[in-house]
């Protein structure tokens, strides 16, 4: 079987998930990128390609072997992806649906006209001025944007301002949408379809960083809340084919979506919810693109946090608690993926790019790796002089 796997930059979850998952599926794999200097240690094929381009992949694929799957796990290029995947007759997204979420205004009004849910937003294109009266606080954000990256809180007009114009210089040509603020707990659902069913696979629940920014600090294991509402989300967008992750709130007024992200949970978790599942979660992903039904589901056992080391202040790093493995035997397995070097320079963004390191832990209670990763934290700093 031949997989074609698209790709931008290089990440864990194609190097340590999806790779080795298309290798255990007996698949022959092909990347294909615009950064090829970027994935010459992967171990296999590798072909450029702008991948940005439906019409470009589509060539080269069928210049090519005969594929059997085309593949993403890229937030950038889920909806060309999915109209190659369609061209040659293969299973896959809906690209509608792909541009449906990956557009935060046209999540919006799918949702609305749908009668899932409304939120007050508004879409800010080049040269738009700044809404007078929009419901404060409210939330800017980039309209296609990713890892918390320029999303902030404003309280007036004159924040909202200042924010926008703030947002522009750092993107031009962007489009922008501004939003009423949701408040309440924060959680995630995670899904996976094969275009007939979706299964649950479970949920987090996300803490956040301090406001006026959203950067996700930890999440933890936590039986997902409102799962019909995001189902009946999901189904009014789409969704119903591969891995799906999705962050909503539950407000006073009952729950309401942040964003749906068309592709597996990131940051490690979805080396976590393979954990907890027990299962290969990643060749379970790569099967229904390859035609496979879905798998019977994972049984989840125990608790499983993800606690993220953002730096907290600018400098260089001075010192890391390296990569950490679980020893056998171990009552909680905790691992440690440090992101940043000694002699790396941190310059705070406030976005998830402010990651020292990721600490990820499985065990059979919230007790004992609630302490497990507290001990680790404390007898082994990230140091930034």
């Amino acid at each position: 079987m031949r997989l074609y796997l698209t790709a931008l930059k290089p990440t864990d979850a194609v190097t340590d998930g999806f790779l080795p998952a298309a290798r255990a599926l007996g698949c022959d794999v092909t990347i294909l990128t615009d950064r090829p200097e970027h994935h010459v240690d992967t171990g296999t094929e590798v072909l450029h390609c702008d991948v940005r381009d439906a019409r470009a992949m589509i060539d080269i694929i069928a210049h090519h072997h005969t594929p059997d799957a085309v593949f993403s796990n890229s937030d950038h290029i889920q909806a060309e992806t999915a109209l190659a995947a369609a061209y040659f007759g293969l299973p896959g997204k809906d690209w509608r649906a792909c541009v449906a979420t990956k557009n935060k205004a046209l999540t919006r009004r799918r949702l609305a006209a749908a009668g899932v849910e409304t939120v007050h937003s508004v879409r800010l294109a080049p040269g738009d001025p700044v809404p007078p009266d929009p419901p404060f606080p409210a939330v800017v954000k980039p309209r296609e944007g990713v890892a918390s990256e320029d999303v902030v809180l404003v309280r007036d007009l004159g924040e909202l301002t200042a924010a926008v114009r703030a947002i522009r210089n750092r993107r031009p040509g962007e489009t922008l949408v501004v939003e009423e603020y949701l408040d309440g707990p924060l959680h995630t659902l995670e899904t996976l379809g094969d275009g007939k069913s979706v299964q649950v696979l479970g949920g987090f629940r996300t803490t956040l960083g301090p406001l006026p920014y959203f950067v996700e600090e930890r999440l933890d294991w936590e039986p997902p809340p409102a799962r019909d509402h995001v189902l009946r989300a999901l189904d009014a967008l789409g969704v119903g084919f591969g891995a799906c992750h999705t962050e909503y709130v539950m407000t006073s007024a009952g729950p309401r979506i942040i964003e749906v992200n068309y592709r597996v949970i990131g940051d490690h978790c979805d080396f976590l919810l393979g954990n907890l599942l027990g299962v290969p979660l990643f060749e379970h992903i790569l099967g229904v693109h390859l035609g496979a039904g879905l798998p019977e589901p994972g049984r989840p056992e125990g608790h499983g946090t993800i606690l993220s080391l953002v730096a907290d202040r600018p400098g260089t790093v001075a010192a890391t608690p390296g990569t950490v493995v679980p020893a056998d035997g171990d009552r909680v397995r905790l691992w440690h993926r440090p992101l940043r070097a000694v002699g790396d320079r941190i310059d705070l963004s406030h976005t998830n790019r402010d990651y020292l390191g990721i600490v990820r832990a499985t065990g059979p209670d919230r007790a004992g790796v609630d302490a497990a990763v507290t001990a680790f934290t404390a007898q082994r700093p990230w140091v930034i002089a």
